[in-house]
């Protein structure tokens, strides 16, 4: 049995949500099951990059065209909602979001390009994996697919080796995602001032669509001195914000999972989240919900959270037992479960 997946999005250091997916999936996948050969499948813009990492032994290197003869391969796996137009023996796709389809989040180019790519990964995909159940149903009821088609394989998180009590934290609220209008980075910053005078907003991440608007709201806030924008971070960077935080603020508008939601709780920090798309199933009862729609909403987490020291440190508690739950263990296994039942 020989398994061919994407690769394209697993190098470099600056790792997205879904290049931190795919590494942890197809390093994972080659350790679980050393008896079988692995293509790591890389597309152009991305495989002289790619010659700088180091391949497990039962996996090789293989450039991937969108019109790429995979017929050696027994399945493929797009890892990125994506599949090239070949048509192979089997082949399944991870969906990790439509927000595409779903809000003005990007531009309309960048629309009509991805939505174009999610509307082929599903219907020529033998089996798909939804992130999340929210996904699942988003995949099912936008793309006509079958759910008996659809496996849900949530993400993992790492605990690390030591957690940070809540005395011992800073009184920062923190904010982890790129800088763009899915974020709802602006009523954030509009409700941070329901925050004591004595507490700053740190805003991690890099810019995405909307970042210019979101700049120039933080210049005219009357808390501005209190925001931080520290930009896309490295991983130990964003390890220490994780410790050194009192929670994490994350009202995003629409999310197929939340990562930092989880890592969040992973690293017992207490989080104040939306309390729509597929937050609810990551953050369960370990955090504030709120209506991201709504500033006073928002604010409101963020008083909560902010003047009970009790609150914080129950919440930190719950998030952590919570996110044991999650591990790439899981996920890799559950995904390899989903391959046995595509090839038969």
């Amino acid at each position: 049995m020989r398994i061919a997946l994407d690769a394209t999005y697993s190098t470099g250091r600056e790792l997205s949500g879904v290049g931190v997916y795919s590494r942890r999936i197809l390093f994972g996948l080659a350790a679980a099951h050393p008896e079988i050969r692995f293509d790591f499948c890389y597309r152009p813009h991305r495989w002289t990059r790619s010659w700088g990492e180091c391949l497990p032994p039962n996996a090789r290197r293989r450039l991937l065209w969108d019109w790429w003869p995979a017929s050696h391969a027994t399945l493929f796996h797009g890892l990125n909602q994506r599949l090239p137009r070949t048509r192979f023996r089997r082949a399944v796709t991870t969906f990790h979001d439509l927000f595409v389809l779903t809000g003005e989040y990007s531009t309309a180019e960048f629309r009509r390009r991805f939505a174009a790519q999610a509307r082929h990964a599903a219907s020529a995909a033998d089996g798909i994996l939804a992130v999340s159940a929210f996904t699942a149903g988003q995949v099912a009821d936008l793309l006509g697919v079958d759910r008996t088609r659809i496996w849900v394989v949530p993400h993992g998180a790492d605990a690390p080796a030591a957690v940070a009590p809540p005395e011992r934290r800073e009184p920062i609220l923190l904010s982890v995602g790129v800088l763009q209008k899915r974020k709802n980075v602006v009523r954030l910053v509009d409700a941070f001032r329901a925050a004591p005078s004595g507490w700053r907003l740190v805003l991690v991440g890099g810019q995405g669509y909307g970042a210019e608007k979101i700049f120039d709201h933080i210049a005219a806030s009357p808390c501005r001195d209190r925001i931080l924008v520290r930009g896309y971070v490295s991983a130990a960077e964003l390890r220490d914000w994780y410790q050194r935080a009192a929670a994490l603020v994350f009202p995003s508008l629409d999310e197929g999972f939340g990562i930092p939601v989880l890592e969040a709780m992973a690293n017992g920090l207490p989080v104040v989240a939306s309390q729509t798309s597929a937050l609810p199933e990551v953050m369960g009862d370990a955090g504030v919900p709120v209506d991201p729609l709504r500033t006073e909403s928002i604010a409101e987490g963020i008083r909560r959270i902010t003047t009970d020291p009790g609150l914080r440190a129950e919440l930190a508690e719950r998030g952590r037992r919570r996110a044991a739950a999650f591990t790439w263990e899981n996920a890799v296994e559950k995904t390899w479960a989903a391959y046995q039942a595509v090839a038969g």
